[in-house]
């Protein structure tokens, strides 16, 4: 059975519940055994990401971009890219697609953003005990770059050629 293809596109109001469902669920993945349920699934915590959320779509100052698969968003990633050393706000992949290549083609879209803006760095901010997506980061070239309470600091150099997606890695 092959893997459906990843498409990605800019995100708009329409995607705002599958973004916000896709971020629930991949929070509470990376969360749940380390922090109170209440301060990433509440209520008043969903809402917040939610408005958090549409107002990068309808921002001048973000770029939001939708992985797609068969018409279905499966991840996104909300960048900003005016100035070097921008950042990788949110990165999240639907957690029944890891590994499969959408977080990768997602990644390889926010590296063409910054490319095609003249960046040269890029940085984020990733939960420390998130080993998985920390992996996925580096394989993808970004360096740790110490730390901000529980997240790792992580910085890349934007390739100045486009790279091959890998089919895996997420």
């Amino acid at each position: 059975m092959s893997t459906p293809h990843t498409r990605v596109r800019p995100a708009t109001p329409e995607d705002l519940s599958a973004l916000s469902d896709i971020h629930a669920r991949a929070r509470a993945s990376y969360y749940a055994g380390h922090i109170p349920a209440e301060e990433y699934s509440g209520p008043a915590e969903l809402e917040r990401q939610r408005e958090a959320t549409a107002g990068a779509i309808a921002s001048d100052e973000h770029t939001v971009l939708c992985a797609v698969r068969d018409d279905h968003v499966v991840g996104f990633a909300v960048l900003a890219a005016r100035h070097d050393e921008d950042k990788l706000f949110h990165f999240h992949i639907d957690p029944s697609v890891w590994r499969t290549g959408a977080g990768t083609a997602l990644h390889h879209a926010c590296v063409d953003v910054w490319r095609t803006a003249g960046l040269t760095r890029a940085r984020l901010e990733v939960f420390a005990p998130n080993a998985r997506a920390r992996a996925f980061y580096a394989d993808q070239g970004w360096q740790e770059d110490g730390r901000v309470d529980d997240h790792v600091r992580m910085v890349l150099r934007v390739p100045t050629e486009v790279r091959s997606p890998q089919p895996v890695g997420e």
